[in-house]
């Protein structure tokens, strides 16, 4: 019996197919990926492209957060300050009004305030990146100004009261800000307002007529500003929960889409030394054949 004259091209097509497998297996063993295109199994590609988007948004998400939780951060420190100095200016009215100093030491405790209020200014001016950060949007402008040619001295503000907010992966809504005339100049609780006018009750030497009620919506304006820094806090908290939950949603994911795609070195290896015989046990057939007539060969 002759052997088939296609016999060759048989064979050769065969030993492309293992070279091909195993160029194939080669490069999952190195790279540790099963599934490298769409071809290579769809329905696993497929998944893996989802997983991908998914990570990704949450990765975006913790940058992000890392950045706004710096702003919040300094925020929260400007805040932690100015509730420091507004409790100092208030146990210094509550000292001027004791009825007990000389003129000099109430004139004294109208300095002091002075220097408060600026230092209470400069934190209502804070920058975080080269942006005001109690100036709402308008970032690029200095929130707060003062104008000393009036008595009391008045303050102005020249921002807006917009609120900025960042969406949470799970769709929760956090505040990132805090506009300045809701937490300085605020209807009723104006900190600027109350400072100056103690400074202009206690600057003649004596307490003016006003001086007890002014002590009295500073610190009214002390506790609006508490309150605002406990919004602030709560931002900061949901905002560090929500990107350590992020971080943990990525590690579980990768972990996921590594299973999906992932190369089982152990049965690749395997595959891949079978296809190594299969491959030289048909370059071996290739040769003897190739020692004498295809047409020659009989069973």
């Amino acid at each position: 019996m002759r052997i088939d004259p296609y016999y060759v091209n048989t064979l050769v097509g065969s030993l492309d197919q293992t070279t091909a497998t195993e160029q194939q297996l080669t490069t999952e063993l190195s790279s540790g990926v099963r599934v490298t295109s769409l071809s290579s199994d769809p329905v696993a590609a497929g998944q893996s492209s989802v997983l991908s988007a998914e990570i990704s948004a949450q990765d975006t998400f913790v940058q992000t957060a890392a950045s706004e939780q710096g702003l919040l951060q300094t925020t929260d420190s400007a805040l932690g300050s100015a509730v420091t100095q507004l409790t100092t200016a208030i146990s210094l009215g509550v000292r001027g009004n004791q009825g007990s100093l000389n003129a000099t030491e109430v004139k004294s405790i109208a300095q002091q305030l002075t220097s408060l209020r600026s230092e209470v200014l400069s934190l209502a001016n804070t920058t975080y990146q080269g942006k005001y950060i109690f100036a709402g949007s308008q970032g690029g402008t200095q929130p707060f100004s003062l104008n000393t040619a009036t008595t009391p001295a008045t303050t102005v503000y020249s921002g807006d009261s917009a609120v900025q907010t960042l969406q949470t992966p799970s769709g929760q809504t956090t505040q990132l800000n805090l506009p300045g005339n809701a937490v300085f100049s605020a209807t009723g609780a104006d900190v600027f307002g109350a400072l100056s006018n103690l400074i202009a009750d206690f600057s003649t030497g004596t307490p003016g007529p006003t001086s007890a009620a002014d002590v009295g919506n500073l610190k009214t304006a002390l506790d609006n500003v508490s309150q605002q820094r406990v919004v602030l806090d709560g931002s900061l908290n949901r905002l560090q929960t929500a990107s350590t939950l992020s971080q943990t949603n990525v590690a579980q994911l990768s972990a996921t889409q590594t299973s999906l795609v992932g190369a089982d070195t152990a049965s690749i290896a395997t595959q891949l030394s079978m296809s190594e015989t299969q491959h030289q046990a048909l370059l071996n057939v290739i040769s003897t054949l190739e020692k004498g007539s295809l047409f020659d060969y009989t069973h």
